[in-house]
C-alpha cells in the first residue's frame, strides 16, 4: 500500500468522523430547540395541586485543568399531584425545592414541562407535640 493510498484512506475517515460529530451536535441542538418551542406553544396552565413528592440529583464533574476543584452539581425536582390523580415531576429551583413540602396544597403554574410556580394555600395546619 503506498504512502498516498494511505494518506488518501485517512482524510477519508477523517471527513466522516468530522461529519458524524457535526450531525450528533446537530441532532442535540434540534432537540433542545423543538423542546424549547414547543413549551413556549403550550398555553400556561394553574391547577390545584398538592405535593407528593421531592428528590434530588447530585452530578460531579471532573476539571478540565490539573490542579482544579471537582464541581458538583444538584438538581432538584418535585412531584404534583393534581385533583384528576395525574401526577407530574418538574425540575424546580433550590430555593422552590427548599420551600416546598411533601403535603402541601396549593395551585400549580406550569407551561408544557416547565414549572413556573406553587402557590401553598395558607390553611395548612401545623401541630407540635
Amino acid at each position: 500500500m503506498s504512502m498516498e493510498s494511505i494518506f488518501s484512506t485517512a482524510g477519508t475517515a477523517f471527513t466522516i468522523l468530522i461529519a458524524v460529530i457535526a450531525v450528533i451536535i446537530g441532532a442535540g441542538l434540534w432537540k433542545s430547540y423543538s423542546g424549547w418551542s414547543r413549551n413556549n406553544g403550550q398555553p400556561q396552565l394553574s391547577v390545584k395541586a398538592a405535593v407528593v413528592s421531592k428528590r434530588s440529583r447530585v452530578r460531579s464533574q471532573q476539571p478540565y485543568e490539573e490542579g482544579s476543584h471537582q464541581q458538583t452539581l444538584t438538581d432538584y425536582f418535585a412531584t404534583f399531584e393534581v385533583e384528576s390523580g395525574d401526577r407530574m415531576e418538574f425540575s424546580v429551583t433550590g430555593r422552590d425545592f427548599g420551600l416546598l413540602a411533601e403535603g402541601d396544597t396549593g395551585k400549580l403554574t406550569f407551561r408544557g414541562s416547565r414549572y413556573q410556580g406553587f402557590e401553598r394555600d395558607n390553611n395548612r395546619v401545623i401541630q407540635f407535640g
